[in-house]
Order: structure tokens, then sequence, then C-alpha cells
């Protein structure tokens, strides 16, 4: 991680973004500090009969509202720094997107590839069970959701442990990130990676960014890498794609290939589902080493996968014109005073990959309400457009055909109000980024990211009478 452990460099990026705000320095401090942090140990009888001690930790960053909010995450490389920066960045991630959480973040030390289902079962539920008894579980008290090496799978356990412990009516709401059937919401699987995709289709679109960058605005003709292919690699690079951009270079644990003429985003993934590797596909060139993908030529890099992989060790041959931070942290701060200073552009992390928290908020929306997105309203606005389109077709004289009825009477369903409200919450945060950059007369997205999250944050404590 180069010279700064996680939560360093977090503090590190705060600490530059605070000087351009006016809050006390008790108050910034405050920021900063976790206000909790809960480490876990406990016994995994494994399936062949030996016990093994799990670590685990829960980490609340910040209680200026609540609940807090955050993933869990299954990796042997958790511990306690990492957690705690992750934390940390959910809450600037929150108030950069304006939903109303505190950050907040879970972790177990464990290679989910070491472990069968059954005993990956058993950890989940343990760890489960050591939250709801010291109160770091709960619809109005923290709220975790999938991360690095969980999923629905693991979100549907932890909320059927919650509800044998609790006779909560919102239980449902205690976790997002779960199945449709137990009350997930449709959009959340690929949130992340949509939300990236809208981060980059507002940056690419500022005429002067690009123009600095010697590029032309859109999305469609830009050649992209991406490291990671999982859900949230994956599911950006479908969206960039179906754009029209071009995925040239993409790098996995098993190695990492590159085609200048470009790659085919789902023959790629099913050679991987067959083969259970993306070397060797098609006329991909295989690299040395995974982290070469970094010095390929492109427009986009979008790290996908865990932090630190662009640092001041290898920044100076970094290529892209614009790095895409998908994953939390991907780039540690001397390496993004190196880019900065050749000139890229870095889309920060704390902003474009806020995807999931955005729709995790209206998973728990939808789990506090009780009730399906669309549920109310779609039939009434079908109703409603199918009279304006027979209106037009008694002014026109012409009969629409029955497809094209469909098409124009289509009311918002779930999927569709989602989408809708993950586009425009990342337009307006980019906004709001691009306002406060220009407004200081800065030259990188981060710190403004971070002086928007000190301001929203800063003028609560400020006001709402927190300090005893």
């Amino acid at each position: 991680m180069g010279k700064y452990k996680f939560f360093e460099q977090v503090n590190k990026n705060f600490d530059k973004a605070a000087a351009y705000t006016k809050f006390d320095k008790g108050i910034l401090n405050q920021i900063k500090m976790c206000n909790t942090v809960y480490q876990i140990s406990f016994p995994l009888r494994r399936d062949d009969g030996s016990v093994e001690v799990i670590k685990g930790w829960r980490v609340e960053h910040s209680h200026h509202k609540m609940p807090t909010k955050g993933g869990i995450r299954y990796s042997h490389k958790v511990d306690a720094d990492e957690t705690k920066a992750l934390a940390a960045l959910m809450s600037y991630k929150c108030a950069i997107v304006d939903v109303p959480f505190g950050g907040a973040k879970g972790g177990v030390k464990i290679s989910t590839r070491a472990y069968s289902e059954t005993e990956l079962e058993r950890i989940t539920r343990r760890y489960t069970f050591e939250l709801v008894k010291k109160g770091f579980i709960g619809p109005g008290v923290d709220v975790p959701a999938p991360d690095y090496g969980t999923g629905a799978r693991e979100m549907g356990w932890i909320l059927d442990t919650y509800r044998q412990m609790s006779d909560d009516l919102n239980a449902e709401a205690c976790v997002t990130g779960k199945p449709i059937p137990q009350g997930g919401v449709r959009g959340r699987t690929e949130a992340t990676g949509r939300g990236v995709y809208f981060g980059i289709r507002e940056a690419l679109d500022v005429k002067n960014d690009m123009a600095a960058l010697g590029l032309e605005t859109g999305v469609e003709g830009k050649t992209f890498c991406v490291q990671g292919l999982g859900n949230v690699g994956y599911h950006a690079s479908k969206y960039m794609t179906e754009a029209g951009a071009i995925l040239i270079g993409v790098s996995e644990f098993e190695g990492a290939i590159y085609d200048p003429k470009g790659i085919n985003l789902e023959a790629l993934y099913a050679f991987r589902k067959e083969t259970g590797s993306i070397i060797g596909f098609g006329n991909s060139k295989k690299l040395a080493v995974n982290s070469d993908i970094f010095e390929q030529e492109c427009d986009i890099m979008i790290p996908a996968a865990l932090e630190s992989q662009i640092t001041g060790e290898n920044a100076a041959k970094v290529k892209a014109k614009i790095i895409a931070e998908a994953a939390n942290g991907p780039v540690t701060a001397d390496a993004h005073e190196l880019l900065k200073q050749r000139g890229a552009l870095i889309i920060p992390d704390t902003y474009l990959n806020a995807g999931g928290v955005v729709v995790s908020y209206f998973e728990w929306l939808k789990n506090i309400q009780h009730v399906r997105y669309g549920r109310l309203n779609k039939k009434f606005d079908e109703g409603s457009l199918m009279k304006i389109v027979r209106e037009l077709e008694g002014i026109s004289g012409k009969k629409y055909k029955i497809d094209d009825v469909r098409r124009l009477t289509h009311g918002a369903d779930e999927a569709d109000l989602v989408d809708s409200g993950l586009e425009e919450t990342m337009i307006t945060a980019y906004n709001q980024i691009s306002e406060i950059r220009d407004e200081h007369n800065l030259n990188d997205l981060r710190t403004a990211a971070f002086v928007n999250a000190i301001r929203k944050i800063g003028t609560i404590y400020e006001q709402m009478g927190i300090f005893p």
C-alpha cells in the first residue's frame, strides 16, 4: 500500500479537502474518526471436524445520520485498518450522493475459495449472531450489504438469522442486496457497475475536460481496460460497450489479456465460464503479469478490484487519460498526485462506485414501506398513456402497430424506477462535485468530492447539537 496504510490514505485525502472548508478543527477531527470498532473472534467447526478460529470486524464510522450503512467483505486480506478505511469512505460516499446514512463496513478474514458452502453459511450466520448480540445490525441501527466475496446468498442468510433473533416488523430492512423473494430490489445486482457507467458518461460529456485530454466528448469510440471482471467490472464494461466504447484489456486473478482491436465482453465471459480462465481468448495477447494492464494504451482505465492497485511505484507507467475508480481506493494518494501532474483525469471512488449504496437505499426504503416500486402507479400510468395514444390516432387518422402501442404505453416498473433514480442521483452528484471544483479552482475531482462530503456532514454536526 505504499507509504501509507489505507485508513491513513483516506485521511490524507480528507485533510487536503478540509483546508477548503471553515469548520472547527474539533469537528473535522470528529468527522475523520471511527465512532465504533467491533472486533469479533468465533470458532468454526469445519466439515472435516476440525475447529478453526475466524476473525471479523464491523466498523461504524459516523453516526451523523442513522442507520449506518456498508458492505461485508470476505477476504484473507481483511483487517481493522482496511475495514475502518472502507467505513470512512462509505460516510463520504453517502454524503456525496445524498443518501441519508452514516458510513459503516464489515469484514471476515477468510478466503472464500477455501470453504464449502455449508461452512460459509455457518460463518455468515455466526457473524450475524455476533452483530445482533452487540447491537451492530438493525433497520434503524446498521444495515450491511454485499461487498467483495459476498453476494445475495450471504445477505439472505443474514436476514434469516436476524429474523430468528428479532420480532422487528421491518426485519427485511436489516440488510440490503438480498434475493428478490426475500425483499431485494430489482436492479441491485448491476447497480454499482451501472453507476460507474453513468459517472464515466457524465465526465465524458464535459467539453473542457475532454479537450484538455485531447478527446472528443461522449462514450462512443472510447477505448478502455478493466481490472477485475467481477460484478462491478463486468456490469461497468457491459454498459460501456453497449454505449459504443471498446473494451481492449482485461485483468483477472489468473492473468491479463490485451487486444487493441477489441474484446467481445459476452464471448469472453462465456469463454472464462467454460475454461476457468480469460487466458487464450480469441486473438488477445497475454500480458506478462496482471498489473501490466495498467501500462496499456487506452482512453479509460477502470480498476474494479481492490484498493492500492495504482501506487507511486507504477503510476508513471499508467498511459490511460482517464482513471475511473470503480473499486474502493484503487489509486493511492501519492499516485494520484503523479497522475494529476501528467494531466490525467481521475474520477474518484467516493463518487463513482456509489451506485451500490444508492440502490441499497432504494431497497431499504422498499422494505420499510412494505410495497414494491411501481405497484401503485404502473397500471394507472399505462392507462393514461393509452388515452394519449388513442387521441393521437384519432387526430392523425393513423393506427399504431400493437408493438408500438406497447412500447409507447409502458408504465414504469421497479427496475425502471430504480434505474431512473440511480441515473438522476449520479448526474446530480457529478454536477455538485464539478461546481465545487470550479468554485475553488481545484485541479482534481477527488478533493472536490471530499469537500462536498465534509460540507454536508460538518453542517449536520454544527446544527444538530451533537455535543453533550
